[in-house]
């Protein structure tokens, strides 16, 4: 089953987190498998999207805050877009948008930042927002300061967390077929907590960046981990094995019903909602070329099917349909 396991290393401005989704990430996978229009992801596009759903995870559950994480890598390659949600319940949903088959052993670079044009952005969008409050969003390039190409999803996430919370932070990130995993070492702020919103960067927080000795160990230690390690062992092994002579203080795990777990909001009403959008001239033109107007949800792979007398309903007026919901002739 899926966990997450929080803890800090006593007496040092560090903490780290450890996700291990199983469940949840094979339930993506099979979703994704099962659409008859897209059919499962290659192999490359399976790792990179697995290691962003573990990232996703780990970066919403280390701040406070009530609403979506939402992580996209865009860019010109195979791979036009990649998204994974993360509501703070935990709740997961991801899906990549592929325009041409990617080959065996692609890079991230290889799938989508083939001209050095690739992006990645992190959206905080609150639950409830203030009027006129707009969901914060950052967003850096696929290359570092020198114009080089980052071809490590955890070193683009690395580079984006010193630039907006003047934080270092170390990500090990590993995915296949049947798990997705990762750890995050951060330095603690030096006021409060981070929120990757920026409201904590500070001078003192910048005069930090790299200067931590306790930090820098610490680093050193979990960049050693092996992807194969991250994968196959259980966290208690893990922890142990890099950290043995560090002194932890470990928070209740999250397992079983509140663990990262597959979610999607999407539904037969939004759908609906969606086809009224378009108006019913439009509707009706779709029907005029196939039996029904077909929608299948990015994120989780579900088909809605919306027949001739479906779609008529859309557009008769509540107080015109009789009793049962059939529409007049």
């Amino acid at each position: 089953m899926s966990e997450l396991h929080k803890f800090i290393f006593d007496g040092l401005p560090v903490r780290g987190i450890v996700v291990r989704l199983t469940d949840t990430w094979t339930e993506i996978l099979r979703r994704r498998a099962s659409n008859s229009e897209h059919g499962a992801y290659a192999a490359p596009v399976r790792e990179m999207l697995g290691e962003m759903v573990a990232a996703g995870v780990l970066m919403q559950s280390s701040i406070k805050f009530d609403g979506a994480l939402v992580l996209q890598i865009m860019g010109d390659g195979p791979v036009k877009l990649a998204v994974v949600e993360v509501q703070s319940s935990l709740e997961v949903r991801a899906t990549a948008t592929v325009l041409q088959p990617v080959p065996e052993g692609a890079t991230l670079s290889q799938m989508v930042n083939v001209n050095n044009q690739g992006r990645c952005a992190i959206t905080l969008d609150p639950q409830t927002k203030f009027p006129g409050q707009q969901p914060y969003q950052g967003v850096v390039p696929l290359f570092d300061d020198h114009g080089k190409p980052i071809d490590k999803l955890n070193a683009v996430l690395e580079h984006y967390m010193l630039q907006s919370e003047q934080l270092d932070t170390t990500l090990v990130l590993a995915a296949d077929e049947q798990v997705a995993a990762g750890l995050l070492i951060q330095r603690l702020p030096v006021q409060g907590e981070g929120n990757l919103s920026g409201s904590l960067v500070s001078k003192d927080n910048e005069d930090q960046i790299g200067l931590n000795e306790h930090y820098n160990r610490i680093s050193i230690l979990a960049s050693s981990l092996k992807r194969e390690e991250l994968l196959s062992l259980d966290v208690e092994t893990v922890l142990r094995r890099l950290f043995w002579e560090e002194t932890l203080t470990r928070f209740e795990p999250l397992v079983g019903e509140v663990a990262p777990r597959f979610a999607c909001s999407c539904s037969r009403e939004r759908v609906a909602r969606m086809i009224v959008g378009l108006g019913a001239d439009e509707a009706y033109s779709i029907l005029q070329e196939r039996p029904n107007i077909e929608v299948a949800c990015e994120f989780c792979g579900v088909q809605y099917h919306f027949d001739p007398v479906d779609t008529a309903r859309l557009f008769v007026p509540p107080t015109q349909q009789i009793e049962g919901g059939d529409t007049p002739h």
